[in-house]
């Protein structure tokens, strides 16, 4: 079972900044493919980035592209996701998970989820 904790969600006003955090277990999480979804109230959970597991290829849903990055430090054994230009539609739970294959935006083809960080984006 690989336990994945997220981190660094909170309130910030429309056009600010935040940035996440996905630790996961030591020299394991260097192999796996991490993405980033998010589920807002009534609505699906919805891919919004995901890094392969040398930290090389990344890909992002159209909506968040030039406003979010995805970065990842595998000797700290840590994802992050850098969101700018915060709207109040990226208001959301934000969940990293591990895939064992290629790049992926799918939540169903993804094998282990963290609990969630709460992304509230309003003035």
């Amino acid at each position: 079972q690989l336990q994945l904790v997220e981190s660094g969600g909170g309130l910030v006003q429309p056009g600010g900044s935040l940035r996440l955090s996905c630790v996961g277990p030591p020299f394991t999480l260097e192999y796996y493919t991490i993405g980033w979804f998010r589920q807002a109230p009534g609505k699906e959970r919805e891919g919004v980035s995901c890094i392969s597991s040398s930290g090389g290829s990344a890909d992002y849903v159209d909506s968040v592209k030039g406003r979010f990055t995805i970065s990842r430090d595998n000797a700290k054994n840590t994802v992050y996701l850098q969101m700018n230009s915060l709207k109040p539609e990226d208001t959301a739970v934000y969940f990293c998970a591990a895939l064992t294959g290629w790049l992926s935006l799918n939540p169903d083809e993804y094998d282990y989820w963290g609990q969630g960080t709460q992304v509230t984006v309003s003035s």
